[in-house]
């Protein structure tokens, strides 16, 4: 680019850094104020107001004291808020105030306009010119879609059309410009490589200046009540559905709250990944969870749940353990279709007859039997539904205690229970009766309380005795107490048997078939029944039980529901059953869905095939209600190693490399397993001498990571971190990580501990070596003491390179 283009571009980003300059230092005393006032405030906000409570009217006047302060101190509040926000958005910019620049000439008008794109709007001190326009503006929408000439973007008013007569990119560092590209229909691969060539970090970083035109599809897509999008490994769809979240809190901002969108992670660790990338545009964080957290939220303490890394773990290690082919059966069968439609059917069966109760017991006798309670229940119109039935069954109870309570007080327990009562119990009996505080105090005023009642007996009775009038406000008391836990019960559901309900699924086949009228019933059907049925008399349930559990649970007592989530975003989607999504639409009633997932990286047993337009997940909201977005570019990876990994898939025909060099994966066999961690040791030397941070030794299993890391630390003296599932962050060095805890993590540099055809011999093992290998930004190594697994024999040797110690 001419020098004269150069001085002008560097001319007019040191105007616009001056006015941000400006601007900052005209925030930075006003944001200290309003600070200051709000702490001023809130230090003394009791000074400010006299309580007086001895008339209503001083009641009313405090209150509407107090009302006013803290009316002043949330306008200070959020003045403060708000000038903190546009200063941090100012200071944000101030290093690079912008990425890109588009001339647009409109069509009607003659004159075109230079549109500079950062990642906040900064205007002029008019008010009304923009020196810089955010990302997630309409126009901004050009520099992502379109290339030189005829193009468009929708405004609120309506489309917009003309012609881009120029599209530039910026390399811009603390004030000075490093590169300048003019770029064509993609963003111009010269910034990209730049970008691709540094290193992985311990935090995912915001892409908004590289975004790619079918990654701006899914950012600003605003109108499908699901969104899929299936992508190759490093295609950028999470970075993307990160940066939509932020697109949509923008254009919504009156609307939308952060703490209305939710994030489902594959495990904690992403989560703090993920977590820097909308405070780093300016953004308040969404809520980010994992579906573990939400199906043990929702189960309570009433049953031990398996979490999906011990599933996965037993899937992984257990091939030789007794009854391991029924319960990869299982499983499978309870994430399917065909177990949904089962269940629903018998939740009709429930209505006809099967629903199981549990008995109230009182001091060892039964008050409600459970026969009573389910010939209540049947005797309700068969027309309601289940939870409305449960309803007015729990109505029922409430007021049969309520009749047995008060039957209770003359009860022979009721007299012995008054013979024994110490004073402080009398005391306190008689306070939680009549709510007076002046009672606590139950050593110094038991006499008080006698007093009371024998004034009250008098004023009211006349000459009623006084010991009868107390033995019978005792006797109340002391019932009501007791029946209290069971009313709470009741209010809990408590008295339907929920567990047993369940466990009554799995009893003998033509049992089973009569209930769900369900055909499709795996092989080895009476083993599933009695895993569990077994798990459940532990009162343990497991991974693959929860959903359906829970399904189950809410049909029969009700659907509890979120509906101030407005949108969820679950990654790794292709590793959530039928059920799952189903249970996600349940209690989430009101939110748009965004799942993104890759099924060549469906490594649980449990899945979905996002891509086909006719799967569980895409009739679950309907095909007029679904987008499809598909991700072929792999941005990730060097070439050499997407080239390597996609041929590990036995279907890699859409993935398409980035073409961004590298050595070409290393394939390296020694003798024995102190050779090969002697070897290891020597490449993260050489790793590391080339600059790469962030090096993980992956491996299939945990217990495999376990052996790894012990012999590993034996061998060598550097700092090295071991991953588990309890590990909620990593920072950056050398680290051992079982593939499923990688899952939507990147490193420079990726290390295969053992690539046999011991560890990697069964067909669905082919999903979990690609995984780990396309973890690895720029360097990919693989080791075996044995023979190679049958995947990476079948590559071409052109693939890789090899070397034998």
């Amino acid at each position: 680019m001419e020098a004269k283009e150069w001085r002008t571009e560097q001319e007019r980003l040191d105007q616009v850094r001056e006015k941000l300059k400006a601007r900052i230092d005209e925030l930075e005393p006003v944001v200290t104020g309003l600070r200051d006032q709000a702490a001023e405030i809130r230090r003394r906000f009791w000074e400010e107001v006299t309580v007086n409570t001895s008339t209503d009217e001083d009641f009313e006047e405090t209150f509407y004291t107090i009302k006013q302060q803290a009316a002043v101190l949330s306008e200070r509040e959020r003045r403060h808020r708000h000038m903190t926000q546009q200063w941090r958005s100012l200071n944000r910019l101030l290093p690079s105030p912008y990425f890109g620049r588009i001339d647009f000439l409109e069509d009607g008008l003659n004159l075109s306009e230079q549109i500079y794109i950062g990642v906040s709007s900064f205007l002029d001190e008019d008010g009304l010119s923009f020196l810089v326009y955010d990302w997630r503006t309409p126009i901004a929408s050009l520099y992502y879609d379109y290339s030189p000439g005829p193009a468009s973007y929708v405004t609120p008013v309506g489309q917009i059309t003309g012609t881009m007569e120029l599209k530039r990119q910026y390399q811009i560092h603390n004030g000075q410009i490093r590169n300048m590209f003019d770029a064509s229909v993609t963003i111009g691969d010269e910034l990209l490589q730049q970008m691709l060539s540094k290193g992985a970090d311990s935090q995912m970083k915001s892409i908004v200046s590289t975004i790619q035109k079918e990654q701006n599809a899914i950012i600003r897509n605003d109108n499908s009540r699901l969104l899929i999008v299936q992508g190759a490994a490093g295609s950028g769809k999470t970075s993307a559905a990160l940066q939509r979240v932020a697109y949509l809190l923008y254009k919504h901002r009156d609307s939308l709250k952060a703490d209305q969108i939710v994030l489902f992670s594959p495990n904690p660790i992403f989560n703090s990944y993920v977590s820097s990338v909308l405070p780093e545009l300016g953004e308040e964080n969404m809520q980010q969870t994992t579906l573990q957290e939400y199906l043990d939220y929702w189960l309570g303490s009433s049953l031990s749940l398996e979490d999906p890394f011990d599933q996965i773990e037993f899937v992984l290690t257990a091939q030789s353990t007794p009854n391991y082919e029924a319960r990869l059966q299982g499983i499978k069968y309870k994430a399917s279709e065909s177990f949904l439609r089962a269940l629903q059917n018998y939740a009709q069966w429930l209505g006809r007859e099967g629903m199981l109760f549990k008995g109230i017991r009182f001091r060892d006798r039964d008050l409600i039997t459970a026969e009573q309670m389910r010939s209540q229940f049947y005797s309700y119109n068969p027309s309601l539904r289940l939870a409305n039935r449960v309803d007015l069954l729990q109505k029922w109870l409430l007021k049969e205690l309520s009749l047995l309570e008060r039957k209770e007080r003359t009860a022979s327990w009721v007299e012995e229970e008054l013979n024994y009562l110490e004073s402080e119990q009398y005391a306190e009996v008689f306070g939680l009766l009549h709510k007076d505080k002046e009672v606590f105090d139950i050593a110094e005023h038991y006499a008080v309380v006698r007093e009371k009642i024998t004034n009250k007996s008098r004023e009211d009775e006349g000459d009623f005795d006084f010991a009868e009038r107390e033995q019978k406000l005792l006797s109340e008391a002391i019932v009501k107490m007791s029946f209290k836990p069971l009313r709470q019960s009741v209010r809990k559901l408590s008295f339907i048997d929920i567990q047993g309900v369940y466990a009554q699924l799995f009893g003998d086949e033509a049992a089973y078939r009569e209930r769900t009228d369900e055909d499709e019933i795996p092989v080895l059907w009476a083993e599933i029944c009695k895993q569990t049925k077994g798990k459940l008399d532990r009162f343990e349930l497991c991974y693959e039980d929860a959903t359906p559990y829970l399904y189950i649970k809410e049909l029969i007592e009700g659907v509890r529901t979120n509906t101030e989530i407005r949108h969820v975003v679950v990654d790794e989607g292709q590793d959530y059953s039928t059920f799952q999504y189903e249970y996600l639409k349940k209690l989430f009633p009101r939110a748009r869905m965004t799942v993104l997932g890759d099924f060549g990286q469906a490594i649980f047993t449990q899945e979905t095939k996002l891509q086909e337009s006719d799967s569980p997940l895409v009739r679950l909201y309907g095909e007029d209600e679904t987008s499809l977005i598909r991700l072929v570019r792999s941005y990730r990876s060097t070439r050499e190693i997407v080239e390597f990994t996609k041929v590990l898939l036995s279907d890699e025909s859409e993935i398409v490399p980035f073409e961004r060099g590298g050595p070409k994966p290393l394939l390296t066999r020694l003798e024995g397993g102190e050779k090969r961690d002697a070897r290891i040791w020597k490449d993260i030397a050489a790793l590391k001498a080339k600059g790469f941070d962030s090096i993980a030794i992956i491996t299939k299993t945990a217990a495999e990571s376990r052996i790894a890391f012990e012999s590993l630390q034996m061998q060598g003296s550097e700092a090295l971190q071991l991953i588990t599932k309890e590990t909620v962050t990593f920072e950056k060095g050398v680290m051992v990580i079982p593939i499923y805890l990688a899952k939507g993590v990147e490193f420079d540099a990726v290390l295969i501990y053992e690539a046999s055809s011991q560890a990697y011999g069964r067909e669905n093992d082919r999903k979990l070596l690609y995984t780990a290998c396309t973890r690895a930004m720029h360097q990919l190594l693989l080791y075996t003491t044995g023979d190679w697994t049958p995947f990476v024999q079948a590559l071409p040797a052109n693939l890789y390179e090899e070397a034998t110690y």
